[in-house]
């Protein structure tokens, strides 16, 4: 294939216009993400604790310290973030606890929301709202 002049011109233009479509429009929202992660299934209270602080003066490195006993798997969501999934931390038989620390980025004032997937195969959530001060996503 001979690449020419015009040729380049509409692959450029393609891709200018493919990197300013809204970020948004791509990204899901954290309800969503916890609706991916829990396969729909409806989400209860206890079991899960999660730990955040209410003030982050800072964005970049805020944290956050999740604890689900008898669970297999947890995952951590920042709703307002441009991309809301945080992690998602697997506990196998032979964990100690199923406890994990992280710090996270967040883009300004927000709810952090933990989901918990059981043992026997329920969900159980948990949020927390974090004033940021400073954010840490270019804010």
């Amino acid at each position: 294939m001979k690449l020419t002049r015009r040729a380049l011109m509409a692959w450029g233009a393609g891709g200018i216009a493919a990197a300013a479509l809204p970020f948004r429009l791509m990204a899901k929202t954290a309800d969503e993400a916890v609706a991916a992660f829990t396969g729909g299934a409806a989400t209860g209270e206890g079991g899960l604790t999660l730990t955040a602080p209410e003030i982050a003066e800072n964005g970049n490195t805020v944290p956050i310290t999740v604890s689900a006993p008898g669970a297999s798997e947890i995952a951590i969501y920042a709703a307002g973030n441009p991309s809301p999934e945080v992690a998602t931390f697997k506990f196998g038989p032979a964990a100690g606890s199923q406890t994990a620390s992280t710090r996270i980025r967040l883009a300004k004032t927000q709810d952090v929301v933990a989901v918990a997937k059981m043992a026997d195969g329920s969900f159980v959530k948990a949020q927390a709202t974090v004033k940021v001060t400073i954010g840490g996503c270019g804010g």
